[in-house]
C-alpha cells in the first residue's frame, strides 16, 4: 500500500468502505450534489437487532490499497455505487458495459454495487431491477437514501455471512493464510505443516474474525478474538500482524470508551448495544483490561464459533492508558517492516488523535515527530500537500500551534513548488491565510493597537511578504497593496532604514496601478480583510481644535434673566448622567464654530522614516454637522520630530460636530484615522458647537491710524488704532464707515464709549454721536454701507494729586489711540504734556498784574481730605492765612496770581495730609475750561464722603 489516508481515525476499523464514482461524462457539480445525498446515509440500524452499521465512503479510492483488505477489513472496498448519465435507449449498453468494467476494479472485494442512471425514461427505466435505479434528472430523485440503505442491508448479509463462515471453518489444519501482498513471495516453499505455520494461519484468522465482528457491530466478540489473536501471533514471532491485532484491540477500545468518535467529526456514535452500557462504569477502573481467554476456545481443528465463555470473561477492554501503550506498541512492530510505512503512518494519526481526546499533548507530539520522519514513497506534490497539512490539523488539536502554522506554511510553499508546471497560487495563498493565528498574526490592524506586540516579528515579516508574493503571482494588485499596507503599519517598529525603504518603494509601485483604499476586500471564500489606516505616517501626538481668529469670534448677547442665572442640574447627583461625566470633562470646548468660517485644528505630528515624508489630502474626518474639508498637503524631513500642521474646514449647517480624525494619503494608500485608533493622542475635546451664520462688519474712519497702541491686547477684542491732536476747547468730525462684508444682514448697532484709567489719571468724556439716521439704514444688507459722525470736543477738568498740581502750566492737550471695533467701543486716553515753569514768578499771591501765560485758565481743584483722628485738626496760623475757615468744613476760596501753587500752599498741603493720616484720600479730576484771567483753587474742609 503506498497512498496513506490521512483522514484515518480509530472508529473507522468499524466502518464498510464503500466507493461512490461517476462513469462516463458527468459534471462535477451534479456529482457532488448526489454525492452527498449518498454520504448522509452514514449509519444504518440492522432490521431484527440492536447492531448499528457504519459506513465510510470515498469518491476516490487506489485499488492498490484495496489489497490490503485482508490485513484490515475496512480498508477493504465492499460495495460500489455508480453515478451516471444517460439520454437515450441507444446509449444504455454501453453505459452499462462501463458499469461492468468499473467494477471489475474492485471485483475480489466487492460484496454488491449499485448504478444510478439519471436522464433515462422509458421502456428500459421502468424495468424492475435491483442493482439499477433510473431517475428522470437530478432534482426528481427523491429515493436516493432509501436505495442507499437497501443498498447498505444487503452489504450486511454478505458481511454477516462471510463472519458467520470463517468463524464456523471447520477445515482442520487447513486454514488458509492471510497475507499482505508484499508477503505472498516470502511464504513460498514454506513448510504448512509445521506447528508454527498453524498457529500463524489460525493468529491471523482470529485477527481477521475480529475485523469482520468489530464492522458488524458485535464489539465485545472482536474484543475476544483480538486478544487470543495477540496470544497466538505473539507466541510466533509475527509481528507484523500482531501489531494489526494490537491496532485492532485500541480501535475496539477507543470506540467503546469514546462513542462520539476521535476523528472531530461533527455529530456523535450511538451506544454499542446494552451489554456494554453495564460496564460503563469500570471503563477505567485499573486493572479492568485483563482478559481471560478459555484454552479450549483454541481446538486442534481450527476456531470455535462459541465465543460466550470469552465474552463472559472479558473484564473490560484497554484503559485509555493500555490503548496508547498498545499503540505504541503496535507501530514498533509496524517499524520493522519497509513496507509498512503507510500503516505505520495511519496508526501514528489515529494515536494522536486519541490522545488529544485525552488531552496529553506532549505524548502526541512524539508520535506525530514520528510520523513525520516515516520514509514513504516518491510522493507526489498533492500527496506532499495532503500530509503537511494533515500534520498542521492535527498540532493544532493538541495545541501546539506555531507548530501547525510551520507545517501549514510549508504545505503552502509545496503549493507552488517549481516541479509543479502549473502551480496553484490560489491555494498557496489560502494556506498561508490559515497560518496566521499559530504566528499570533492577525489581518485587524485593531490587533496590534492593543497592549504589546505578540510573536516573533521576523517570522510574521517573512510571511507578511509571502503573502504580497503569492497576492501579486494570483494577478490581485489590490490584495499586494492591502498586505504591504499592513506589513508597513504593524512592523514599522522593526523594520531597518533599509527595509522601510524597501517596502515603501515596492507599495509605491503598486499602488501606481491600484491605489490603496479603506474599502473592505472580501475573498472568494468569504474572509473579508479590514482596511489598513496609515496611523503611523505620520505619527500624531495631540489634536487640539482652534477658537476662531478674534475677528470671527461670536460674542453671546446678554440674556434677559440676567448674567447670575445657572443652567446646571439642582442635583448634586445624578446616576443617569455620572457615567459621562469624565468624557464630558475631557471634551468639554468653551467656545464656538460659525457656519461659514473657516475652521482650525491643529495636529502635532513627526515622521518616523528615514527619509522625506509626503502626505497629501490631509483632511479632517468630522460627524454631526455637513462638514467641507479643505485638505492640505505637507513634507515633513527624516525623523522630524514635533512638526504643527492646521487643517481646516468650514461647516455648513448648525449643531454639535465631533472631530473624529483625519484622512490621509500617503504612498498612494488613502487612510482614514480615527482618534480613537490613535494611542496617547492628547486631545482638548473633540465637540464644539457649530452656530448659524453671523453678520460681519468691517470698519474704517477718517482719522490717520496710530503708531503706538493703547494697551496690549485681551485677545477678546479687535481693535484700529487712530490718533488726533487737539487743544483744550477745540472740536473735531470723526467719520466712521461701516461695511456689512459677510452674508447676513445686519440688524443691529450699538455704540458705547469707554475711558481708559492710566496712571491713576481719570479723565472725562469728550464724544458725542448720534446714531438715528444711521440706524435708518438698517438692517444693513450684505455688501452695504452705512456710516455716522462722532464729535470729539476737548473738555478737561484736572483734579490732581500733590505731584500732578503742576500740569496746569499745560497749553494743550492731544488724544491719541482711538480704538475702533465691532460691537463698537472707544478707548481714549489723553496725554498731557507738562512744560517746564518759572519758578520766581509764583513768588507774589494775589497779584493778577503778573500772570504771563499764553492763555488764561479758570482750574478750580478740588481735594477731599479724610481725618482719621477723633478730633479735628487745629492749623496753624500760616495755615489760616492760606485757607480760611478751611478746617471747619467750610470751603474757601484761594486766590493766586500764578499758575503754579506756592510752595508754602504745597507744603502746607502735605502736612495737612499726614497729619490728617490720610491713607485713603481721593484726588478727582473734572476739568472746565473757561479763557479767563483769573484762577481759584476750592480746597474743601476735612470730607467724611470715604
Amino acid at each position: 500500500m503506498s497512498v496513506p489516508d490521512y483522514m484515518q481515525c480509530a472508529e473507522d476499523h468499524q466502518t464498510l468502505l464503500v466507493v461512490v464514482q461517476p462513469v462516463g461524462i458527468v459534471p462535477e457539480e451534479s456529482f457532488f450534489r448526489i454525492y452527498k445525498r449518498i454520504s448522509a446515509v452514514s449509519q444504518v440500524n440492522v432490521r431484527d437487532s440492536q447492531r448499528v452499521l457504519y459506513i465510510r465512503y470515498r469518491h476516490h479510492y487506489p485499488p492498490e490499497n484495496n489489497e490490503w483488505g485482508d490485513f484490515q477489513t475496512h480498508r477493504k472496498v465492499v460495495g460500489l455505487i455508480t453515478i451516471t448519465e444517460c439520454s437515450s435507449a441507444k446509449e444504455w449498453p454501453q453505459t452499462f458495459e462501463k458499469f461492468h468494467l468499473q467494477k471489475e476494479m474492485y471485483g475480489s472485494t466487492l460484496y454488491d454495487s449499485r448504478l444510478f442512471v439519471f436522464g433515462l425514461q422509458g421502456e428500459i427505466a421502468e424495468q424492475p431491477r435491483t442493482d439499477v435505479a433510473f431517475y428522470p434528472s437530478y432534482d426528481e430523485c427523491e429515493t436516493v437514501e432509501k436505495r442507499i440503505e437497501d443498498f447498505i442491508e444487503s452489504l450486511f448479509i454478505v458481511l454477516e455471512s462471510k463472519r458467520l463462515d470463517r468463524a464456523t471453518d471447520k477445515s482442520g489444519d487447513k486454514i488458509p493464510l492471510l497475507c499482505v501482498p508484499f508477503e505472498k513471495k516470502d511464504f513460498v516453499g514454506l513448510d504448512t505443516d509445521s506447528r508454527h505455520y498453524k498457529k500463524r494461519c489460525q493468529g491471523r484468522m482470529r485477527k481477521h474474525v475480529g475485523d469482520l465482528c468489530l464492522q458488524a457491530g458485535m464489539l465485545q466478540d472482536s474484543l475476544v478474538h483480538y486478544h487470543m489473536a495477540v496470544e497466538l501471533l505473539r507466541s510466533v514471532n509475527d509481528f507484523l500482524w500482531l501489531g494489526a491485532a494490537l491496532e485492532g484491540l485500541c480501535s475496539a477500545s477507543v470506540i467503546y470508551h469514546y462513542p462520539g468518535g476521535t476523528g472531530g467529526k461533527v455529530g456523535s456514535r450511538r451506544a454499542q448495544g446494552g451489554s456494554l452500557s453495564a460496564e460503563a462504569g469500570n471503563r477505567h477502573r485499573p486493572g479492568a483490561q485483563e482478559v481471560l481467554i478459555d484454552p479450549g476456545a483454541l481446538t486442534s481443528n481450527g476456531i470455535n464459533a462459541d465465543t460466550s465463555a470469552e465474552i463472559g470473561r472479558a473484564k473490560n477492554c484497554l484503559s485509555p492508558e493500555d490503548i496508547i501503550e498498545k499503540y505504541k506498541e503496535a507501530i514498533s512492530y509496524y517499524g520493522k517492516y519497509k513496507n509498512a510505512g503507510v500503516i505505520e503512518l495511519e496508526a501514528c494519526v489515529k494515536a494522536v488523535r486519541v490522545l488529544a481526546m485525552q488531552k496529553r499533548s506532549m505524548e502526541a507530539s512524539e508520535f506525530l515527530q514520528n510520523a513525520v520522519y516515516i520514509n514513504l514513497r516518491q510522493l507526489s506534490e498533492e500527496e506532499k500537500i495532503q500530509r503537511y497539512s494533515i500534520l498542521s490539523e492535527l498540532y493544532e488539536r493538541i495545541g501546539f500551534h506555531r507548530k501547525s502554522a510551520f507545517f501549514k506554511r510549508i504545505a503552502a510553499m509545496q503549493c507552488a513548488a517549481p516541479s509543479i508546471p502549473e502551480p496553484g497560487w490560489r491555494a498557496c495563498y489560502k494556506l498561508l491565510l490559515e497560518t496566521l493565528p499559530g504566528y499570533s498574526l492577525s489581518l485587524d490592524p485593531q490587533d496590534f493597537s492593543k497592549g504589546t506586540h505578540r510573536g516573533w516579528a521576523a517570522v510574521q515579516m517573512r510571511l507578511l511578504h509571502e503573502l504580497v508574493y503569492a497576492s501579486r503571482r494570483m494577478g490581485n494588485p489590490a490584495l499586494c497593496v492591502r498586505h504591504l499596507s499592513f506589513l508597513l503599519q504593524t512592523m514599522l517598529d522593526f523594520l531597518s532604514d533599509q527595509e522601510k525603504k524597501d517596502v515603501t518603494q515596492s507599495l509605491e509601485s503598486y499602488t501606481a496601478k491600484c491605489p490603496g483604499t479603506m474599502e473592505v476586500i472580501t475573498l472568494p471564500d468569504g474572509l473579508k480583510l479590514p482596511p489598513v489606516p496609515f496611523t503611523k505616517l505620520p505619527i500624531v501626538k495631540s489634536v487640539k481644535l482652534l477658537n476662531l481668529p478674534t475677528s470671527l469670534r461670536p460674542h453671546k448677547m446678554k440674556s434677559l434673566l440676567g448674567q447670575n442665572v445657572s443652567t446646571k442640574s439642582p442635583f448634586i447627583y445624578s446616576p443617569i448622567i455620572a457615567h459621562s461625566r469624565g468624557e464630558e470633562r475631557n471634551k468639554k470646548i468653551d467656545f464656538q464654530w460659525v457656519q461659514g468660517d473657516v475652521c482650525e485644528v491643529q495636529l502635532m505630528v513627526y515622521n518616523p522614516m528615514p527619509f522625506e515624508l509626503r502626505v497629501e489630502n490631509m483632511g479632517l474626518l468630522t460627524t454631526g454637522v455637513e462638514f467641507e474639508s479643505l485638505p492640505a498637503a505637507l513634507s515633513l524631513p527624516a525623523e522630524s520630530g514635533l512638526y504643527p500642521v492646521t487643517l481646516v474646514g468650514v461647516p455648513q449647517t448648525t449643531g454639535q460636530i465631533t472631530v473624529n480624525g483625519y484622512h490621509t494619503s500617503v504612498f498612494g494608500v488613502f487612510s482614514d484615522c480615527l482618534l480613537d485608533n490613535l494611542p496617547g493622542v492628547k486631545t482638548n475635546g473633540c465637540t464644539v458647537e457649530v452656530i448659524p451664520a453671523l453678520p460681519r462688519l468691517q470698519i474704517s474712519t477718517s482719522l490717520p491710524r496710530s503708531a503706538h497702541t493703547l494697551q496690549p491686547s485681551s485677545g477678546d477684542e479687535i481693535s484700529t488704532n487712530v490718533s488726533v491732536q487737539l487743544y483744550n476747547g477745540e472740536t473735531q468730525q470723526l467719520i466712521i464707515k461701516l461695511e456689512n462684508i459677510g452674508t447676513e444682514p445686519l440688524e443691529k448697532l450699538e455704540v458705547t464709549a469707554k475711558t481708559v484709567n492710566t496712571k491713576e489719571k481719570l479723565y472725562g468724556d469728550f464724544l458725542s454721536w448720534n446714531l438715528e439716521d444711521t440706524l435708518c439704514q438698517f438692517p444693513l444688507k450684505p455688501g452695504k454701507i452705512a456710516t455716522f459722525v462722532v464729535n470729539i470736543k476737548v473738555k478737561l477738568d484736572f483734579s490732581c494729586q500733590e505731584n500732578l498740581l503742576q500740569d496746569l502750566s499745560d497749553d494743550g492737550i492731544s488724544v491719541s489711540g482711538l480704538p475702533l471695533s465691532s460691537p463698537f467701543r472707544q478707548v481714549v486716553k489723553p496725554r498731557v504734556e507738562t512744560k517746564p515753569l518759572n519758578p520766581q514768578e509764583s513768588s507774589k499771591v494775589g497779584d493778577f498784574s503778573h500772570v504771563k501765560s499764553q492763555q488764561q485758565w479758570e482750574c478750580y481743584f478740588k481735594i477731599g481730605l479724610k481725618n482719621l483722628e477723633m478730633q479735628n485738626f487745629v492749623p496753624s496760623t500760616k495755615e489760616k492765612k492760606h485757607f480760611g475757615a478751611l478746617f471747619t468744613c467750610q470751603s474757601v476760596v484761594l486766590a493766586t496770581k500764578k499758575l503754579q501753587v506756592p510752595n508754602d500752599l504745597c507744603d502746607s498741603i502735605r502736612r495737612i495730609l499726614k497729619g490728617c493720616k490720610a491713607e485713603t484720600w481721593f484726588a478727582a479730576c473734572v476739568a472746565k475750561l473757561w479763557w479767563e484771567g483769573t484762577c481759584w483753587i476750592l480746597l474743601p474742609g476735612l470730607w467724611n464722603e470715604f
